[in-house]
């Protein structure tokens, strides 16, 4: 898949946003990880993150994420 094509892709618009949002809450803490912040159970910036990566993988068709 081309970078075009990524571009137009919703979801992977929307893992970009995410990341983003994730990226500066990081650097507004002095972090380079969640892993260590206190706040990481129960945070909404790193739940929409981990939710948009989901579904950036699975295109909207539904389903869960099985290791």
């Amino acid at each position: 898949m081309d970078k075009q094509s990524l571009a137009t892709d919703p979801w992977e618009q929307k893992l970009e946003e995410a990341l983003a949002i994730l990226k500066k809450c990081q650097e507004e803490q002095g972090l380079s990880s969640c892993l260590a912040c206190e706040k990481i159970l129960g945070c909404e910036t790193r739940s929409r993150y981990v939710n948009a990566v989901y579904e950036s993988m699975n295109k909207g068709k539904g389903g869960g994420f099985e290791f």
